[in-house]
């Protein structure tokens, strides 16, 4: 692909995990890819693996949002591709959960898609061309306990690709989501969900962990070009375990 006609990608929540994974299967395609994190050095340092270009992010804040995109574009000239990834995955018994608690995770997990994704179509709108992916969760399917926060933002992810999906094409934006299973990244294998694969691997076609590296060749693909015809559609990535 010739430079002047060089997707550009923003990934949010791509310093490790499922948003390294993209970044790198996005970067492998030819697209420029901004990684954007809150972890400044996990970001850059992927960017320096990719060729790509690192921004330090909290999605939950406007003004960063704001200032972000703004910069992309002013740098790069364009933003055909946003990843909707980043995202706090707490595990809390519902009766645990305080207000607090309940508004943080929307605020990354939801606002954050909101302002990105509200920044980025104007762009994306102005062009005339667009994709969009959410990363969801297969929770939203599952009804996964203890973590019903979380759940919730997931569900809503869904529920704001069929909503916008008609909105956004008759500017040529598409806007899909992938959800996908529990997946051996490293904010999973560190904390309490690890104990989750005891449960869910019996429950799947494929018997052994998924990978960061089985969710990012779905997501690219909605990324694409070629997936051109789809449009608020969810696409389930977890070998199985949910068969809808």
């Amino acid at each position: 692909m010739a430079e002047k006609e060089q997707r550009v990608a923003i990934v949010t929540g791509a310093a490790q995990g499922i948003g390294a994974a993209i970044a790198e299967e996005l970067a492998a395609d030819g697209v420029k890819v901004v990684v954007t994190d809150i972890n400044a050095t996990g970001a850059t340092a992927v960017a320096e693996r990719i060729g790509g270009v690192a921004k330090a992010l909290d999605v939950s804040d406007p003004d960063a949002v704001a200032a972000v995109v703004s910069e992309v574009v002013d740098e790069l000239g364009r933003i055909d591709i946003l990843v909707n990834n980043a995202a706090l995955v707490p595990l809390t018994a519902w009766e645990d959960i305080t207000f607090a608690e309940w508004r943080r995770v929307m605020s990354v997990n939801l606002d954050g898609i909101y302002l990105i994704t509200h920044a980025v179509t104007e762009v994306m709108g102005r062009a005339g061309y667009g994709r969009i992916v959410n990363i969801a969760s297969n929770t939203f399917v599952a009804g996964t306990p203890n973590c019903a926060h979380y759940v919730a933002t997931k569900g809503a992810s869904i529920g704001l690709v069929r909503g916008l999906a008609g909105e956004l094409g008759k500017n040529g934006i598409t806007i899909n989501a992938v959800a996908p299973g529990i997946i051996a990244s490293e904010g999973v294998l560190n904390g309490p969900h690890v104990n989750g694969f005891d449960y869910v691997v019996p429950m799947q076609a494929f018997d052994r962990r998924g990978l960061p590296q089985d969710v990012a060749p779905a997501v690219a693909f909605l990324a694409s070009e070629k997936a051109g015809w789809i449009t608020g559609q969810t696409l389930v990535v977890d070998a199985g375990h949910t068969r809808n």
